[in-house]
């Protein structure tokens, strides 16, 4: 193989389970990933602690190089994603819809029936994944502003989209 030519990468980050040790690494890879909004240290400690069954964390060579935070949203039968990091060092991997694909299969999300995050008008990388992971499933995408820029973030910040992503039947798992 010549000089100048970089091998393919083959390898697959590992999905696990976060632990409230990777707090730090999680908060570091965040702030790593602009246009992300970066919260508290602590937030993302407590994040990987108490919400550890409905988070992932991606790991190649000892480097957490991926993360998504979600929850299930109380009363409801749907998985909210707060956030999705993918290290420079793993694009190009598919990555975050391996690691939302791993999140709904859990047992923690059988009860989900749909996906929902919140994404700006902007973020043209957040509505690639989402699209294309919808498409994966074969689940319909649909939104509608939910987080107003003038109502919720006093002027100061974009208007936040609510996504979801409807379930097909095979993938919906509630009762």
């Amino acid at each position: 193989m010549p000089k100048d030519v970089t091998p393919p990468r083959t390898r697959m980050p590992r999905l696990r389970k976060p632990e409230a040790t990777d707090g730090a690494e999680i908060w570091g890879l965040v702030r790593n990933c602009k246009p992300l909004d970066e919260n508290s240290m602590y937030c993302n400690i407590v994040q990987a602690e108490h919400f550890r069954d409905t988070c992932v964390v991606a790991e190649m060579d000892g480097e957490i190089v991926g993360w998504i935070s979600g929850h299930m949203i109380p009363n409801q039968n749907a998985f909210f994603v707060w956030q999705v990091a993918v290290s420079p060092k793993a694009r190009g991997l598919g990555l975050g819809r391996k690691m939302l694909h791993h999140l709904v299969e859990r047992e923690e999300c059988d009860e989900a029936t749909c996906l929902k995050t919140t994404i700006t008008r902007d973020n043209d990388a957040s509505w690639g994944l989402f699209r294309s992971f919808a498409r994966m499933i074969g689940g319909d995408l649909s939104d509608e502003p939910h987080y107003i820029r003038d109502e919720h973030f006093d002027g100061k910040h974009a208007t936040e989209h609510m996504v979801t992503i409807e379930f097909p039947e095979e993938l919906a798992k509630a009762a």
